[in-house]
């Protein structure tokens, strides 16, 4: 006996028939193509912070992004699905566990002796109508020997995984989503204030013209110009503040808060947020530990290997092991009793014979899932270089650009000067100085997007580098 149990514990532990899942090899490039050293925000393969968002150090950005993890419908609804993945993993793991039952039964019963009962010679005295009570316990215990349990129990493991890096990834796309409507919120108010100094000195100098009218320097077209100029420039702040609103909005409803709920603490104008003079990045080989899309691509991957794994387990024999025991009486008084006691044991073989193709079938669907998830993989992290290469140079030229319509603003600042004072002069009309202003309007609102692009576009890059919000599940 001792000599077999060695053997009884091989064959109980049994066999994990199927492929064993194994994280595709990728060539990853070893770094990321040089950009520019000349622009304010560089770049350098430094570690990557998961908490991206405060470098751009303003308080309201961080306070907006720690309430929108925990309001968030979104991130609700991915949580409440990582709950449901981890219970289909138990109710799988379940088929593998021994299982009992109570099945406690009474029935009032009639034998009729023109029956099957008539064939048979009853016992003196025993009546036809009886009570039969039967309190019974069955359990019965699939073994599992190829593994077929065990890789279902596999599969719903990697699809629970799955499910917690799709959360991670709607969280770094909500993040990522509230960061830019932020940007683009600062951005508009700027553009306000831009409008609303434009429209200060469109004002003053509509008084300038009348004052000069007055006197017999101006003309009734120079008042005309100078008030159409002023209306002209108002109207761009019903737009401005429409955008705003709306703005305000998209944030609220990040953050699952009714419309205008957050107008009190979002309309005041803030500067908009510096960009961090470096930003690290990273290597393009530690991309793939970090991307959760990437992340759950591999989850999937091992999901569908074993689901491969079920599939070719449904091969090979089931074996099962059932039992019951209880009592059984006719009478309650000696229901209990130990010679009123009733048992059955046994194995059984479920063994595929001929199944009408239903096995081979599956099995060549679940390959065909797994090689195409291994293509998805690829894919993923292929197209996620890519995203980091695109937004490496977005970023920088966003700069070059930044930098561009900074030195246009100065030139028209200049030019608008100069045409006051020759208009005051008597030496331009002014139609020049309406054209000088309106080019230099254009400048501040083209300077105010240009700043905001260049902090959405460098979102857009903490985004693509995976980096951000790292929560457990």
């Amino acid at each position: 006996m001792r000599r077999l149990a060695p053997a009884v514990a091989v064959l109980l532990a049994g066999c994990t028939v199927g492929p064993n899942f194994e994280t595709p090899k990728v060539d990853s490039p070893a770094a990321y193509g040089a950009e520019p050293t000349d622009v304010p925000g560089r770049t350098y393969g430094g570690e990557i912070d998961t908490r991206w968002w405060t470098s751009f150090r303003d308080p309201e950005l961080s306070s907006l992004v720690d309430r929108l993890a925990k309001q968030n419908l979104d991130l609700q609804t991915a949580a409440e699905r990582i709950q449901q993945a981890r219970a289909q993993r138990d109710v799988a793991a379940s088929q593998g566990l021994p299982h009992i039952d109570a099945t406690p039964k009474y029935t009032r019963e009639r034998e009729s002796p023109n029956g099957i009962t008539g064939l048979v010679e009853p016992v003196p005295g025993a009546p036809l109508e009886f009570n039969l009570f039967q309190p019974m316990l069955s359990a019965g215990w699939e073994l599992d020997l190829f593994g077929r349990v065990r890789r279902a129990v596999e599969a719903a493991n990697a699809q629970t995984q799955s499910a917690i890096e799709a959360r991670r990834g709607i969280a770094l796309s909500a993040i990522a989503e509230l960061a830019q409507d932020y940007m683009q919120l600062r951005q508009l108010q700027r553009e306000e204030s831009f409008v609303r100094d434009d429209l200060a000195l469109s004002n003053k100098r509509v008084a300038l013209v009348r004052n000069r009218f007055a006197n017999g320097v101006a003309t009734t077209l120079d008042i005309a110009q100078a008030e159409a100029q002023a209306s002209t420039i108002a109207q761009n702040l019903p737009t401005l503040r429409s955008q705003e609103a709306q703005m305000i909005n998209a944030i609220g409803l990040l953050l699952a808060e009714p419309p205008r709920s957050l107008a009190d603490e979002l309309a005041k104008p803030a500067p908009q947020p510096p960009i961090p003079p470096q930003v690290p990045i990273g290597l393009p080989g530690e991309l793939m530990r970090r991307r959760p899309d990437i992340r759950q691509a591999e989850a999937d991957l091992h999901a569908a290997t074993a689901q491969t794994g079920v599939a070719v387990a449904s091969f090979y024999p089931d074996i099962s092991l059932s039992g019951s025991f209880g009592f059984e009486s006719l009478k309650t008084s000696t229901l209990f009793d130990w010679a009123s006691r009733a048992f059955m044991g046994g194995a059984s073989v479920d063994l595929p014979i001929f199944e009408g193709g239903r096995l081979k079938g599956t099995l060549r669907l679940r390959k065909s899932q797994q090689r195409e998830a291994v293509i998805v993989y690829r894919k993923t992290v292929l197209q996620a270089w890519h995203d980091v290469d695109n937004a490496l140079t977005t970023y920088a030229e966003a700069q070059h650009a930044q930098a561009d319509t900074q030195a246009t603003v100065q030139a028209d600042a200049r030019a608008l000067r100069a045409a006051e004072q020759q208009y005051r002069e008597g030496v331009a009309t002014f139609i020049d100085v309406i054209a000088a202003q309106s080019a230099l309007l254009q400048a501040q609102d083209a300077l105010a997007r240009g700043n905001a692009l260049v902090e959405i576009d460098l979102v857009a890059l903490y985004k693509a580098l995976g980096g951000g919000w790292e929560d457990p599940s």
